[in-house]
């Protein structure tokens, strides 16, 4: 008995042991191939791999009746483009592209082409491509480059596209208008910063362009491309965001979602002879996107009701609100045909991974377009969460998602994984989410935060960890471990888990907060702030100096190295596992390479899988396989295993 508690002791006792000698990054930080084999169907835990072919579709566009629709699903391992003929008896769905992810798809209100964009191996510098929608022609519209770009829409004729590009090795984003039929680039304007097309006024004569300003706002400029001169639409003095911009047939006006001199964003009209805005709609919550039927008859727009999505439809000539049939969760994107008064949405919700949809507005008719596989996972053991909230450490309350799973009693309390969602101006909301669904099914409770500076509760709350104020996010978290002993957990076990910015929220967990976590998982986070902010994207670049602060500015730089978690590493006692993709351009690589070599000189406990062929984020399938059950081994290890016998 003596002996196996030894060779117990010393199998987990080994990273600390290799950590020693181990090089950073190394050979073994790359994660290795792994059987492929799916659990049986029924099983009462269910591998990741079942979760993870779990499909979805979105990124929905159809061409100009809105009887045929385009739309990204991943049913081959990695995002591809994919075609349903919506006429009845017209067969299944059917894929045409075939190469690398696909980022983005519109088809061009002329119906003759149906652009799409791929990066190389999540890069994030797209090249922009059009296919027939049988996908037996394809071309490239623009190559891809060392530039970043941002795709800007189609004109109304469809004979031209905008998009926004920087110069190679530059920050600066220009606006271009390429010619469709013969692949010619125009430079319309010089841009400074996050720049980007934001809508084409229908005669085409001119462009909306969106300014970052912060990650939660923005200005907004008109520029007329016949004689290049820019105009400035939007642009208070204190930040406000525009979005989801919809302009009439006859250009005399758009419709829009803002906050300006607002808490929470409300639907406007703009006026484009008067230059005035007129509201129409300010409910006491979140209007997130609005959008105007081609005939300008139907004004659809949703609101965020709880984390929920309201979908309004508006007969402008009647004056009447239509109902809206819509399945119970979020809507996550909305367009009109460009020549007809079909709707397509896209839902999704704990018990609905994600699929299209087809709204007749006059008929009041619902079609489900696409039917994503569960496979073969049964719906009523997805579990959906209980809205809470609590007051953090300065009386602010904070919201977020209580997921338990079902097997959790008063006699059998689960551990809890603390989600922290990225952005940070971002919302944790009831979506379907296969590693969550997952890891309930193994017994594990989710608390899914919504810590200040979070979406969907106005505009003070999401800025209250702007700049200096940034540290009382992660004062959130230990809130939120205290309210936890309150409720039927076991919130001695209590792992942080998230990516991106939530990446960076889980080592910051770990390293100010010491002993209120049992252990963590950063995906994709921030280290130090001052080389994360200097190797940032162009994207982020231009948003960074308002959200977080000028690393130029010796103060600022004394206040980054402050909070940056690599600066208390020293204080991290639980076990880590930590999680990149060599390509990612938002957060460099180099931010997980240095944590992770300090705490292994330091004689920590940190595993580390470090994907050559990722970017920001895991995409490919057989990847996402090998993390999650990698994942899932690790809290079984460090936290406990759930409440849930997952043996047969």
């Amino acid at each position: 008995m003596k002996k196996s508690c030894i060779v117990a002791a010393l199998l987990f006792a080994a990273p600390t042991l290799l950590a020693q000698v181990k090089s950073t990054p190394g050979p073994d930080d790359v994660p290795k191939p792994v059987p492929g084999e799916v659990s049986f169907a029924g099983a009462k835990c269910p591998d990741i791999a079942r979760y993870l072919n779990v499909r979805s579709a979105g990124g929905a566009s159809s061409n100009p009746d809105g009887t045929r629709i385009a739309f990204i699903t991943s049913i081959t391992g990695q995002p591809q483009l994919w075609v349903v003929d919506m006429r009845r008896g017209a067969g299944w769905p059917h894929q045409i592209t075939f190469g690398e992810s696909v980022t983005f798809a519109e088809w061009s209100p002329a119906g003759d082409w149906i652009a799409y964009g791929t990066d190389r191996g999540g890069n994030e510098r797209e090249g922009y491509y059009l296919i027939s929608l049988d996908g037996t022609r394809e071309r490239e519209l623009l190559p891809p480059s060392e530039s970043f770009r941002a795709w800007g829409g189609f004109s109304d004729d469809g004979k031209r596209a905008a998009y926004a590009s920087t110069a190679p090795g530059k920050d600066d984003f220009d606006i271009y208008v390429v010619d469709v039929a013969s692949g010619k680039s125009e430079l319309v304007l010089r841009g400074e910063g996050g720049l980007y097309p934001a809508g084409w006024r229908p005669d085409g004569k001119g462009l909306l362009l969106s300014k970052t300003r912060g990650e939660d706002a923005n200005d907004v400029f008109y520029l007329d491309l016949q004689t290049k001169k820019r105009e400035t639409i939007f642009q208070p003095k204190a930040a406000a965001a525009y979005d989801a911009f919809t302009w009439t047939p006859d250009g005399s006006g758009f419709y829009l979602v803002s906050n300006e001199d607002r808490d929470f964003q409300g639907l406007a009209f703009y006026d484009f002879a008067k230059r005035a805005l007129r509201w129409i709609e300010t409910p006491p919550r979140d209007v997130e996107t609005v959008r105007l039927s081609h005939d300008g008859k139907l004004l659809a727009w949703t609101e965020n009701a709880n984390g929920f999505s309201e979908l309004h439809i508006r007969n402008l000539t009647a004056g009447t609100d239509n109902k809206a049939p819509a399945p119970r969760g979020v809507i996550s994107a909305m367009r009109w045909a460009p020549r007809a008064n079909r709707l397509l949405l896209r839902f999704t919700s704990p018990e609905i991974p994600g699929d299209v949809w087809v709204l007749d507005a006059e008929a009041s008719q619902l079609v489900r377009a696409t039917q994503s596989a569960r496979a073969g996972l049964d719906p009523r053991s997805f579990i959906a969460p209980e809205a809470v909230s609590f007051p953090s450490h300065d009386g602010e309350t904070i919201h977020g998602l209580l997921y338990m799973p079902h097997a959790a009693s008063a006699e059998s309390r689960p551990p809890v994984i603390l989600a922290v969602h990225g952005g940070p101006t971002a919302q944790a909301r009831p979506t379907f989410n296969a590693v969550n669904q997952y890891l309930l099914a193994r017994g594990y409770a989710i608390l899914d935060l919504n810590f200040r500076g979070s979406t969907g509760y106005g505009k003070r709350f999401a800025r209250l960890d702007n700049q200096r104020l940034r540290p009382n996010a992660v004062k959130d978290m230990q809130a939120a471990v205290e309210w936890l002993r309150s409720r039927p957990v076991d919130a001695s076990r209590v792992a942080v888990m998230g990516g991106s910015y939530g990446g960076y929220m889980t080592f910051a967990a770990l390293a100010t907060l010491p002993d209120t976590f049992k252990a963590g998982v950063g995906l994709v986070g921030v280290s130090n702030w001052i080389t994360a902010l200097q190797g940032a994207s162009p994207q982020l670049k231009a948003s960074d100096r308002l959200e977080y602060g000028n690393i130029d500015d010796p103060a600022d730089r004394e206040f980054f190295k402050e909070i940056s978690p690599l600066t208390h590493v020293d204080r991290v006692k639980a076990p880590l596992m930590v999680v990149h993709g060599a390509n990612d351009p938002r957060d460099p690589v180099s931010e997980a390479d240095q944590f992770v070599r300090a705490i292994r000189e330091r004689n920590g406990e940190v595993e580390y899988l470090r994907f050559p062929d990722e970017g920001h984020g895991v995409r490919k399938l057989t990847n996402r396989i090998i993390l999650y059950r990698r994942v899932a081994a690790f809290l079984e290890r460090t936290l406990g295993p759930g409440v849930t016998r997952c043996a047969e």
